[in-house]
């Protein structure tokens, strides 16, 4: 089987990998690359496998004319950068000890220890210069039958690290046959060692979970992170049931991460998950839309577009009762409006009775659902 494409093709990829295989070495195209091209989808990075050492491959990298970053140099990987692309370059390798969180590794000349290193078997694929695909674990079969399986023994995987539970579900949601459900050996495995997430990061967990809940359908993976205890490792008190309805509610509007958050219902969902201020803030304001419901075109005005659409939807879901036909036409018209009146239409007034009468009028606006007009407020 091979593999084509315009990552493949691009002049760059061609003379990061030249630099390598003039050299006498191997320079494979690997992951997420090759399997996103064998099902048909947008490749973003190509990573490449070399039986090269960090510092020959930095060397080669130089002499070439190409930036080279010593990203994970400890770790063999090392970017290069080739007409302003990225390339991540890692030596095959073996892990040597790990503590579920970050491995020490040993330098290996055989990509079949690298393979066996790997999480699942559809990210270990490698490909040859001409696009034939490498594949020593199977991983052609299982991305066929759309089957996230770990490489080799699931638990002894997951003890690597961790976060492989997090990315078995995330995988499902991307890659994954939500009708033939999760592989049971890799699901036992997550349920068993869930209580290693507590080990993890919460940049980590929030890295993970923002892919998982940006896929297409997440809601049968997070409803299988629920079954196997993990759900609740990753957010406690998090509820999972009003997912799959606003999945279905979705339609025309697109994913957001951060709507399918606010479903899930977690307490400290930003903190546990190390949100950005700004996105710990959307979450707050609409969290509290979504609960106490309101006027489509008001939320509208006060959130905009964005989150006031995330906050309908996610009222919708939460209590099974589908937005008003023209929900979206509303949110756009108060995102669109402005209050009418302004401070230098009410002369005569200033300070806190100024304030206290704007106030006034504000919520005698809003609640017309932004219709009444300058005249009708100042009448």
């Amino acid at each position: 089987m091979k593999v084509s494409g315009q990552w493949l093709e691009r002049a760059e990829t061609q003379k990061v990998c030249s630099a390598l295989r003039d050299a006498g070495w191997q320079a494979l195209p690997v992951g997420g690359c090759v399997r996103n091209a064998l099902l048909g989808v947008p490749v973003a990075d190509v990573d490449i496998a070399t039986d090269a050492r960090p510092e020959t491959v930095s060397d080669l990298a130089k002499k070439a004319g190409f930036k080279v970053v010593p990203t994970g140099i400890e770790h063999g990987t090392v970017t290069v950068i080739a007409g302003g692309v990225p390339y991540e370059i890692t030596t095959f390798r073996r892990d040597v000890e790990t503590d579920g969180r970050r491995a020490v590794v040993a330098f290996s000349d055989r990509l079949e220890d690298d393979a066996a290193r790997r999480d699942f078997t559809m990210n270990a694929l490698y490909a040859l210069p001409d696009g034939t695909v490498i594949d020593p674990l199977g991983g052609i079969a299982d991305l066929k039958a759309r089957r996230v399986r770990f490489v080799g023994d699931a638990g002894t995987r997951i003890r690597e690290d961790y976060l492989r539970i997090l990315r078995f579900f995330r995988f499902h949601a991307w890659y994954g046959d939500s009708g033939a459900g999760l592989d049971a050996d890799g699901l036992a495995a997550c349920a068993e060692l869930s209580a290693g997430i507590e080990t993890l990061s919460s940049e980590r967990l929030g890295a993970e979970m923002r892919k998982l809940l940006a896929a297409a359908d997440p809601a049968p993976a997070v409803a299988a992170m629920a079954q196997a205890g993990v759900l609740r490792q990753v957010l406690p008190g998090a509820d999972h049931r009003a997912l799959a309805p606003l999945v279905h509610l979705e339609e025309g509007a697109g994913p957001r991460w951060l709507r399918r958050l606010v479903l899930l219902g977690a307490q400290d969902a930003a903190g546990l998950l190390r949100l950005s201020r700004a996105q710990a803030k959307a979450l707050a304001a609409f969290t509290n839309a979504a609960q106490v419901g309101g006027n489509a075109a008001v939320l509208g005005w006060q959130l905009g577009a964005e989150s006031a659409a995330d906050a309908v939807l996610a009222r919708a879901a939460m209590t099974g009762a589908a937005p008003a036909a023209d929900w979206q036409e509303e949110i756009a018209r108060g995102a669109a409006v402005r209050f009418p009146v302004k401070a230098a239409d009410l002369p005569g007034l200033q300070g806190a009775a100024l304030g206290k009468r704007l106030k006034a009028l504000q919520s005698r606006w809003l609640d017309s659902g932004l219709r009444l007009t300058k005249a009708d407020l100042l009448d």
